[in-house]
């Protein structure tokens, strides 16, 4: 069969983007308007939940359809809570965007001298807090025929120099297991690895003249810091059928900060 654009439409899916509710100009946010755009039905979710109301609201304001709901990835009550709303809305779930997790609310302290209850807060987010949304929805994807599951890494995990980072790279590591566990279902787990996305989170990690940004600028290949749309091509092939072929892999978007051969 021959490509066309065709194999980017999501017209009739159903996608779940947590973490896309709050500080204004997300990577969430861009997510949950991105896949409206081409047909996707958006279930806009995060822990603060007038933030998913509204983007919700800037989707149907948009001509799309999405429904905010808040949640708190940690708690399977809440997830479960999250996908009967889902169901409820619009039938079921086909994507899955595993986009919350912290990064600048907990101070970037080194390895040894990072509090144990920051470490545990870090994982219960951002790798138990993926796990706990996956188990919430691959059952449903499994009912509509299969899914897309998308995990959002980071650059900062190539090496992982800080607590943060070795979050993600264990997200790596569920997104590869999880991949192999669930292609017998049809459902596609991978994983995008942003750099340093001009998003309010990123601002913040990332101010002009830190060691941090002279370090971006000086090791990037191109344009060393991306706004939040610059994701959402990456994430559109992932959900689409234009990329039903792949599974198990980490896409790096990051103006080539981390090459990889």
């Amino acid at each position: 069969m021959a490509f066309t654009l065709e194999s980017f439409s999501l017209a009739g899916k159903v996608a779940v983007v947590t973490g896309a509710g709050a500080r204004g100009a997300s990577i969430g946010r861009a997510y949950a308007l991105g896949l409206a755009g081409v047909g996707a039905a958006v279930v806009v979710g995060d822990i603060n939940g007038d933030g998913a109301k509204g983007v919700a609201a800037e989707v149907v304001a948009a001509g799309g359809r999405a429904i905010g709901v808040q949640v708190d990835i940690t708690d399977e009550a809440s997830v479960a809570a999250m996908a009967q709303a889902a169901r409820e809305a619009f039938g079921g779930v086909d994507i899955l965007v595993n986009n919350a997790a912290l990064m600048v609310e907990l101070k970037r302290s080194l390895i040894l001298d990072v509090e144990i209850d920051d470490w545990n807060r870090l994982f219960a987010v951002n790798l138990t807090g993926a796990l706990i949304c996956c188990k919430a929805f691959a059952p449903m994807m499994r009912e509509r025929g299969g899914g897309r599951i998308v995990n959002q890494v980071s650059a900062g995990a190539y090496p992982p120099l800080r607590p943060y980072g070795i979050t993600k790279l264990a997200l790596v590591g569920l997104t590869t297991s999880l991949a192999r566990e669930l292609g017998k279902d049809n459902i596609n787990v991978n994983a995008i690895a942003p750099g340093a996305t001009q998003s309010e989170a990123g601002q913040a990690l990332s101010q002009p003249g830190s060691p941090f940004s002279n370090m971006i600028e000086a090791t990037a290949a191109i344009r060393p810091k991306g706004q939040p749309e610059d994701l959402v091509g990456a994430l559109l092939l992932l959900c689409s059928p234009a990329g039903s072929w792949m599974t198990g892999q980490v896409i790096h978007v990051d103006g080539g900060w981390i090459i990889k051969v």
